[in-house]
Formats: structure tokens, C-alpha cells, sequence
């Protein structure tokens, strides 16, 4: 090795990031196995390399001792002062060993390490720049695919989506353009493994970020969202500015944002509604598209009974109960949902229960008295 081989690491510090101290201090290790494997060495030995002119050498490391008995691990004290007078027993002493040819053996060795440590870089930096993009929302093309995964081409990494990550009866081709969620990013052997989801609460969050700029620039919030992937999903929102109505920020002018989102979850209806630090209120919103008549807050067991008019109410459960079901995700109450009758009658149920309560009180009283009062017993007995 020479001068240009140190001005090779040092452009490859400015390129890549990789210490030029690293990279040496890296070979000068590799080079002390490569001179054991090539020269059947068993003794200890040092590897140095010159910072500036790429010069390489090889010291052998040996113990002073008063008698040897491994003349390849050990000097006597009197060789020791041959080399130098201030030598003392159990001194290292370091003796010159390179070899003729070491020259060849040092450049394919650098090779190695060096193309390694590019390699082990160029794969930190990419975990470190995608790790720090978890729960991001990503475009990639989709390169193939297997019995668990298809395989997203992001550029500078493989994205893995899982099929149970996709949406219902979603599939997809080779090259066909994919927006997705970063859910995790791990290490391995082979380089950081990136996985991401399409149907994640986080997508729908991202997709709106990147559709409202009123979002993005922090005036409207997404304050929580409840989403069954490919069918429904509900958000919350609510605005800094009093003067900018949340709702309508999402929908757009004539609904061209919330249809934008729409079209990119393949048709999953998206209900949008306007938080409230109110309960009533918030549980009320997150019903719609169904009207609410009355909403009565349990807070120890944070339940929400809510009525609802009788021609509303399979509106308000919605299918199979997904429309109940994301409003209590959304809000984190557990909603419970009757018709105005039915409300009714269980008003009216309840009177006659406290009525017949009421009318039955007096009579349990007066046996009590019966039973109880020594007075009228004794008089009982003095009349006889």
C-alpha cells in the first residue's frame, strides 16, 4: 500500500462517512489474522500502518523473561538490552517480522475490509434514515411477490408488505405503484428489513396530511382515528383557528381531498367529524352519519347510553354493528345505542317498577309493627 491508497480513504471518509481512522485501524486487525493464516504464525504480532505514506509493518510482540521457554512469545533480558538498555523483566519488547512479500497479502486484504466496511456503512445509513421514518407514510413500485409478502422497490431498500397487511381483495402486479405505511424497521444480516402496512389507522393519517395543508402546516389536527381497513373508517379533527372549519378542510371543495384519500384506499368510506373535549358532544359527532336525540354520560363505567329516533337506529349501528363499533374506537367509550321506544318503554317500565316499590312499602311496615311491639302483645293477653 501507498500514499494513494491512504487519499483512497480519505475520499471514501468524504463520500461515505466512514472514518478514515476506522477503516484503518479495521485493516491493520485483519492484516494480523492474514499474517498468522499466510505465515503459520502463532506468536503475538502487531500490525502498523503509516497515517501518511500507506506504509505497512509488522512487529512481532515478545515478553522479557529470565528464561525462555517459548522463543516465539519470549526474550531473554540479555536480548532484550541488545535492543535497548532500559529493557526489564516483563518488558514487550517489539521486533520487525514484515515479511518480503506482505505487500500483496496487505492490499488484498484491504480490499476486503474496506469493501465490507462500505458495505456494513451504506446499510446503517439506510436503517438509520428509515428508522427514523417509522410511521411514515412511502411510494414504491412493487418488484414481485411470494406466499407471504410482496416485495416494494423504495429505492435505496426492499420494503416488505405482508399479505394480511393488505387490504380486502386487494392485489397487485409487477411494477405497479404502491403508497404504504412504515410499521417497523429492523436489522439483519443481509441489511435493514423494512416492514409497512397498508391497512394501519397510520396510512389514513398521512394520506390526509399529505391531501390538506391546513393539516400539514398544524392549523387542523387529527385528534384520534378508527379505522376497519377497506370498508369504513371514521377521524376526528379539530382546528387551531376558529375561523377554519376542520371538516370542511378535509372534504375540499366539493369533497376533492376526502375523495382523493378515498380512491387511494380502493373505495373505503371515510366518515369526518369534529372532536369535542365534551363527551355528549364527541359521541354525538362520531354517530354520524345518524342523528343523535339525547346522550347520557357513565363516567366510572365509561359508558355512553345513547338515544336515537327509531327510523335512525340501524343507521346508527350500522352494518353488522360497524358503525357503532368505530364510533366507540374513536371516542374510547363504550356506546350504547337505543331507539326513542324503546328508550320509552324502558322508562316506562322503570316508573311502574319504583310505582309497585312504593305501594308495596306501607304494607311490609305495618308487620313489622305487628310483630314487633311488646305493648300490643300484652294487652292482647289482658283482654283474655
Amino acid at each position: 500500500m501507498n500514499a494513494e491508497f491512504i487519499d483512497a480513504l480519505i475520499q471514501l471518509e468524504k463520500e461515505k462517512g466512514i472514518r478514515k481512522e476506522v477503516l484503518i485501524e479495521a485493516i491493520e486487525a485483519a492484516l494480523i489474522s492474514g499474517y498468522k493464516r499466510n505465515f503459520n504464525s502463532a506468536q503475538n504480532v502487531r500490525v502498523d500502518i503509516d497515517r501518511d505514506s500507506g506504509r505497512v509493518r509488522v512487529f512481532a510482540r515478545k515478553t522479557v523473561v529470565d528464561e525462555v521457554l517459548d522463543p516465539r512469545l519470549e526474550i531473554s533480558q540479555d536480548a532484550a538490552r541488545d535492543i535497548s538498555p532500559s529493557y526489564q523483566l516483563g518488558d514487550i519488547v517489539e521486533i520487525e517480522v514484515t515479511p518480503a512479500d506482505f505487500g500483496r497479502i496487505a492490499a488484498q486484504t484491504a480490499k476486503q475490509v474496506v469493501t465490507q466496511r462500505i458495505r456494513e456503512a451504506e446499510r446503517s445509513i439506510i436503517y438509520e434514515e428509515f428508522v427514523d421514518r417509522e410511521e411514515d407514510i412511502v411510494t414504491g413500485v412493487v418488484q414481485r411477490s411470494d406466499n407471504r409478502h410482496y416485495y416494494i422497490d423504495l429505492g435505496r431498500v426492499e420494503a416488505l408488505l405482508p399479505h394480511v397487511e393488505t387490504m380486502p381483495g386487494e392485489r397487485f402486479k409487477h411494477n405497479d405503484r404502491v403508497k404504504a405505511y412504515i410499521t417497523r424497521v429492523e436489522k439483519s444480516t443481509k441489511g435493514p428489513q423494512v416492514f409497512v402496512s397498508r391497512t394501519h389507522p397510520g396510512l389514513l393519517k398521512r394520506l390526509f396530511e399529505l391531501e390538506v395543508p391546513e393539516i400539514y402546516e398544524g392549523i387542523v389536527e387529527i385528534r384520534s382515528v378508527a379505522r376497519e381497513a377497506g370498508y369504513r373508517s371514521k377521524i376526528a379533527v379539530s382546528s387551531r383557528d376558529e375561523q377554519v372549519d376542520p371538516v370542511g378542510a378535509c372534504v375540499g371543495h366539493r369533497g376533492m381531498r376526502v375523495q382523493t384519500v378515498v380512491n387511494e384506499l380502493r373505495g373505503e368510506k371515510i366518515d369526518i367529524v369534529r372532536h369535542s373535549e365534551e363527551a355528549v358532544e364527541f359521541v354525538s359527532n362520531a354517530l354520524s352519519p345518524s342523528k343523535v336525540v339525547s346522550v347520557d354520560i357513565q363516567e366510572g363505567e365509561k359508558v355512553a347510553r345513547v338515544v336515537v329516533p327509531d327510523h335512525q337506529l340501524s343507521l346508527a349501528i350500522g352494518k353488522e354493528g360497524q358503525n357503532a363499533r368505530l364510533a366507540a374506537k374513536l371516542t374510547g367509550w363504550k356506546i350504547d345505542i337505543k331507539s326513542e321506544s324503546e328508550a320509552l318503554k324502558a322508562e316506562e317500565g322503570q316508573a311502574e317498577k319504583e310505582l309497585a316499590d312504593v305501594s308495596a312499602e306501607p304494607e311490609s311496615m305495618n308487620e313489622d309493627v305487628i310483630e314487633t311491639d311488646p305493648l300490643a302483645n300484652e294487652r292482647s293477653a289482658d283482654e283474655k
